[in-house]
């Protein structure tokens, strides 16, 4: 029998993708800042970090994982919940909202004074998804806007520009976002024919500034969201690590109209690898056939699409950690609060020693003084861009975020944010002395 030889293919060419044929969201290089800080960190590990908002890690315990798992089915199971209800809820896809909200609820009544039922909450893969599920939900028009403090944690412009959202740009002043410049932020919007939407803000230690909106502020912010229509989108992450007694009530717990939807995490309050958070969105949405329903209710069907669901195992945990310390995560937090305390304290001192205020005209370097939370800013007298950070990061082994990063519509271009969450005292003063050295080599140059 005579075989046929098989005939050699070319190979397949393939055409490139144009960047310029994708999303304007992945195409846009603002988009891309976290990635280059976490690629020069990688690029330098000897190098001291500064550059993320990392929580403490020095508090986990492997044991802890599986026996926070199992204090919350014992949780069911004093409850009445049947074995079987038990191990389906574990192993097989869970209710789209998630099932911890009870447990939510009686934390956010406990910690924050936030009276809501567990149908105005719906758990997320932390506060990226809670952001895209809220925004999706509110902007249902090409023209509605996005109001947002500047500068701002990058996640809220991410979020905005990958659902095609316009973002304005509020500058917050010393002691965070001012409610009048809110207001002329609104009115401006107004005037140009679009609708200002809603208003994202940080109240409690704003990354990056870590600034605090006084009292008398949150309490005008919510009326100027009344009389301008806007919903606010607070983000608390930092809330509970204020000094004692120091504590502001959130605009949820203020909010009487129904004007706030909360965004909360347990990331830096519980467990970074869940990666789980929530949203608290209690307006009544009242349908075509008179139904009534929360908006986190009808906001599911944005999640759904998304993630279809957040991890069973991963609520189990975040679960059995609420019931552990009795919903009462501001206790349970305090020993965590008092390390961050002792950082921001560890790095205020260190750049005070290198850089005495009194001879702020010789170095041209000050910061601000932060009360609690994750990061402080420091202004430089030279161009802090990603190329002087790899550049600091290279030769003097210390690295840091650009704030330019941070601003929605330019600004921040000589000033540098510090993240000092997950350094020791001794890695802080040490990382601060080398970063002393890298401002005098810059001055120098």
């Amino acid at each position: 029998m005579t075989v046929t030889p098989v005939q050699e293919q070319p190979p397949l060419q393939r055409t490139p993708l144009l960047r310029t044929s994708l999303h304007a969201g992945i195409v846009d290089p603002e988009m891309d800042s976290m990635r280059l800080l976490s690629e020069t960190a990688m690029k330098f590990p000897e190098a001291l970090s500064f550059s993320s908002g990392a929580p403490y890690d020095g508090n986990h315990d492997l044991a802890n994982l599986s026996h926070y798992v199992e204090r919350y089915l014992r949780h069911l199971r004093d409850q009445g919940v049947p074995e079987q209800r038990i191990t389906r809820l574990l192993f097989q896809y869970g209710p789209v909202n998630g099932f911890i909200q009870d447990e939510v609820a009686r934390m956010l009544r406990h910690d924050e004074g936030i009276e809501v039922s567990a149908e105005s909450i719906m758990i997320t893969h932390g506060f990226q998804e809670a952001t895209l599920v809220a925004l999706r939900g509110l902007f249902a028009s090409p023209d509605d806007v996005l109001l947002s403090v500047s500068p701002a944690y990058v996640g809220i412009r991410g979020a905005a520009r990958m659902l095609d959202i316009p973002v304005k740009g509020i500058v917050e002043g010393p002691n965070g976002l001012e409610p009048e410049a809110v207001a002329a932020a609104a009115r401006a919007v107004r005037a140009t024919g679009k609708r200002p939407r809603a208003l994202y803000l940080v109240p409690d230690f704003s990354n990056p500034s870590g600034t605090v909106v006084p009292l008398e502020a949150r309490q005008r912010l919510l009326e100027v969201a009344a009389d301008e229509g806007l919903t606010i989108l607070e983000d608390n992450p930092y809330g509970l690590f204020a000094r004692d007694g120091e504590k502001m009530p959130t605009l949820k717990s203020l909010d009487t109209r129904g004007d706030v939807i909360y965004l909360g995490s347990f990331a830096k309050s519980a467990f970074p690898g869940a990666r789980l958070g929530y949203l608290v969105a209690d307006q009544e949405v009242t349908g075509e056939d008179g139904s009534r329903r929360t908006l986190a209710q009808e906001l599911s069907k944005a999640k759904a699409m998304f993630s279809v669901g957040s991890s069973s195992l991963s609520q189990a945990a975040i679960g059995g950690i609420l019931v552990e310390n009795d919903y009462d995560l501001t206790s349970a937090t305090r020993e965590l609060a008092a390390v961050y305390q002792e950082r921001l304290a560890a790095s205020l001192d260190a750049l005070a020693e290198h850089f005495p205020p009194e001879r702020y005209a010789e170095h041209q370097v000050r910061w601000n003084v932060p009360r609690g939370g994750f990061f402080l800013t420091v202004e430089v007298g030279f161009e802090a861009d990603l190329a002087a950070m790899e550049r600091s990061a290279r030769d003097f082994g210390v690295s840091w975020a650009p704030m330019s990063m941070f601003y929605l519509d330019g600004g921040g271009d000589r000033a540098l944010r510090l993240g000092f969450s997950n350094l020791t005292p001794a890695a802080i003063r040490e990382g601060i002395a080398r970063l002393a050295r890298f401002i005098e080599s810059e001055a120098g140059a």
